[in-house]
């Protein structure tokens, strides 16, 4: 009787071994499904991957052109003149600074402002929010002004001349900032009367804002540009 039972026991342990290894294969043979779809999925992360780089490159071109508009339109600030103000009161002498400054893109816009603080830096900071308020748009002729003109402003008077290519910047002071930050390259000036640099700024903006367009003004009166001058 022992000799059966040990018999039926060693069947139903192959038996056990026989079913855990059918489990086993049918797992090997659900993972082996599941794998399947996913190698197929790789060339869709493929495309994704090709999408992505493609959209980068879009991105960085815009951010590209997006620096350039930036550099064509940035603002370029540059200090004329400091001056030490004192103001009188009961108590004795308050001491703070004036600043000129002058604002330009180097394309045709500038402005020049002034601004007065305790500190020579918040007095520059002052001066140049003032100056991009005050901007005006230029008209050029390539790298020189359309015509001769002449500004007034207070003391100062300032004589503005076209020059051909090459002859450079012929001017001082502030009238040779404000030429620069506006795009000017070629031009021959005169400073007449008042040396003071608030008068000769402001009379050099008052001729570069009194220049005309010679393609508008040949349209207005019906003339060629040679002839409208005459």
């Amino acid at each position: 009787m022992a000799e059966e039972e040990k018999k039926e026991e060693l069947k139903e342990e192959s038996k056990e071994e026989e079913k855990k290894e059918e489990l086993q294969k049918k797992t090997e043979r659900e993972d082996k499904a599941k794998e399947k779809p996913l190698k197929t999925e790789e060339p869709k992360k493929a495309e994704e991957k090709v999408e992505d780089k493609s959209e980068k490159k879009e991105e960085k071109a815009k951010e590209e052109a997006v620096e350039e508009e930036k550099e064509r339109f940035e603002l370029k600030d540059q200090v004329i003149s400091i001056r030490r103000v004192t103001k009188v009161v009961k108590g004795g002498k308050n001491l703070s600074f004036s600043a000129l400054a002058a604002v330009g893109n180097g394309n045709g816009i500038v402005g020049i402002g002034k601004g007065k603080a305790r500190e020579v830096p918040m007095a520059i900071g002052k001066a140049v929010e003032d100056a991009k308020k005050k901007m005006i748009e230029v008209p050029l002729a390539e790298t020189t002004i359309p015509h001769l003109i002449r500004g007034v402003a207070g003391g100062g008077v300032v004589i503005l001349r076209p020059a051909s290519k090459g002859t450079g910047v012929i001017a001082g002071g502030a009238v040779r900032v404000i030429m620069e930050l506006a795009g000017i390259k070629d031009i021959l000036t005169k400073s007449v009367r008042s040396n003071n640099p608030v008068s000769v700024a402001n009379a050099t903006m008052d001729a570069l804002r009194r220049l005309k367009d010679p393609d508008t003004i040949s349209k207005m009166r019906g003339k060629a540009k040679d002839r409208i001058w005459q």
